[in-house]
């Protein structure tokens, strides 16, 4: 999906770092705005291509003071300006603003965090209330704005009488000291509509429907009439929409292969390829390569040396299917499909500031940036400006089945992480199949299911005491966990 193509406005996000970034896209798509979020010390070339008719200032960890505080690019202020582009600046944002401004930023004399009463002390079109209406927001900030710029006023201050939110509505520049993107921020959402509709003007009416029609039209303008492409199904939602989205474009041109890698859940393999092939009629071959994987693993305990032999042992698979499909057609195949999704594009981008040009190595991605490089395969990604629920809601319009979008994710390496020891040892696979398939039936029968973001199984490495029937037993321990999330950015 090109943004340049969105037919409604752009909300674009600067994000200096701030936990909570990923929320405020997350809100504004909510309510039918396109938003992105970029690097806050993006070019201002970046920016201005986008052609945003508001840009956020999102909050930070950092200080003004501090060397090397990160900031938007020199002329972002006078582009703004000069092409009437509504700025907010949230928290750090809003200190920038001010500081860049001409004002004055110093560490507060009393810092503030956590919830916090606000009083609105001017009518103004971002509260849209009156003078004197109170509400309870989110603070986590250690310095404030203690001199505004020529043309701001203060709109709202806190019960320590500190600057909450302030507007310069001539020169279109508005900012909050608090968090509205936060449900600990009650009223924040209702703050941000206010501010997006009420201030703004801006244009809703971003839906799903144009952003499948969008993607059909960018993937039959990359692949041509003969390329052929071909996508490595997992089983899981991201890859199925994918592959679904992009054979509705290419029709059979599309080859799709699923591996059995012996870590799979009970009766996956089965369950999917019924799935792929009787209601999406996708082209899908099955390859059993249980043995292959099992026998790679024997021994091995450590989770991310795991998930490299599992990542490796794909790509010979995928390597040795795409030869054969060569073979077969006479021609080698010139895209690979991946069901990249918002969230990975976000966190492969830290923020500015932190010293890094790559996040921390959280987990090792099975299926990121690990094809041979003599395939030359170019990549099409036509879910990576969206987040999980986003790609359930095209999955419906594409006509996937509701049951299978609304099944819980499961990591790439399988069960191999949720064994925490040998996954060849003491039936471990087979246990810990049998023990998920049950705890899914409880909690679809309780109908708790669709409300639970995922429920999963462990298998720890240690034994304890317990009673079967008239006897005492020594065995295996399972844990059992489930979490609630939105959109999988975070969970309870």
């Amino acid at each position: 999906m090109d943004p340049k193509a969105v037919k409604t406005d752009l909300v674009l996000i600067l994000d200096f770092g701030s936990q909570y970034t990923h929320l405020i896209t997350r809100r504004f798509r909510s309510l039918s705005v396109f938003s992105l979020c970029i690097s806050g010390t993006s070019p201002l070339s970046t920016i201005t291509s986008l052609n945003p008719k508001v840009v956020i200032l999102s909050g930070g960890p950092h200080s003004v003071h501090a060397d090397n505080s990160p900031s938007f690019a020199d002329g972002f202020v006078e582009w703004a300006q000069s092409n009437g582009v509504f700025v907010l600046g949230i928290c750090y944002g809003l200190h920038l603003l001010v500081q860049r401004l001409g004002g004055e930023v110093r560490v507060g004399e009393k810092q503030e965090y956590g919830r916090m009463e606000i009083e609105v002390e001017k009518s103004c079109g971002i509260f849209g209330g009156k003078v004197g209406d109170r509400q309870v927001v989110w603070m986590s900030h250690g310095d404030e704005a203690a001199t505004l710029p020529n043309g701001f006023e203060v709109v709202a201050r806190s019960q320590q009488v500190a600057v909450a939110a302030v507007e310069d509505k001539y020169r279109r520049f508005f900012g909050l000291q608090y968090h509205p993107e936060v449900t600990h921020s009650p009223e924040g959402m209702e703050t941000l509509r206010s501010f997006l509709f009420e201030v703004c003007g801006v244009n809703a009416g971003w839906k799903m429907e144009d952003v499948m029609d969008e993607e059909i039209k960018v993937i039959n303008n990359m692949v041509g009439p003969d390329d052929h492409v071909i996508c490595a199904l997992s089983g899981g939602v991201d890859s199925t929409v994918a592959a679904t989205l992009v054979h509705k474009a290419i029709g059979d041109r599309l080859h799709c292969v699923f591996v059995d890698n012996g870590l799979l859940r009970y009766k996956e393999r089965e369950r999917v390829m019924e799935t792929f092939e009787r209601d999406l009629h996708l082209p899908v071959t099955c390859v059993d390569a249980t043995e292959q994987f099992l026998s790679k693993l024997k021994g091995v305990v450590d989770p991310e040396l795991k998930r490299k032999i599992i990542g490796k042992e794909f790509i010979c698979v995928f390597d040795a299917f795409a030869k054969e499909l060569e073979n077969n057609l006479g021609k080698k195949p010139v895209f690979f499909v991946e069901g990249t999704l918002y969230p990975d594009v976000i966190e492969s981008c830290p923020p500015p500031g932190t010293g890094r040009t790559h996040s921390h190595t959280i987990k090792s991605h099975h299926n990121v940036g690990g094809l041979p490089k003599d395939m030359k395969l170019k990549l099409i990604e036509p879910l990576k400006l969206l987040f999980k629920d986003e790609v359930r809601q095209l999955g419906r319009i594409l006509t996937v089945p509701y049951s299978f979008l609304k099944r819980h994710p499961f990591p790439g390496p399988g069960l191999a992480v949720r064994v925490l020891g040998d996954v060849t040892e003491d039936n471990a696979l087979d246990t810990l199949r049998q023990v998920v398939e049950i705890f899914i039936q409880l909690i679809k029968d309780a109908g708790i299911y669709d409300s639970i973001w995922q429920a999963f199984a462990v298998f720890l490495p240690v034994k304890s005491v317990g009673v079967q029937g008239d006897q005492r037993t020594h065995s295996h321990v399972v844990a059992l966990r489930d979490v609630t999330s939105q959109d999988g950015m975070t969970a309870d």
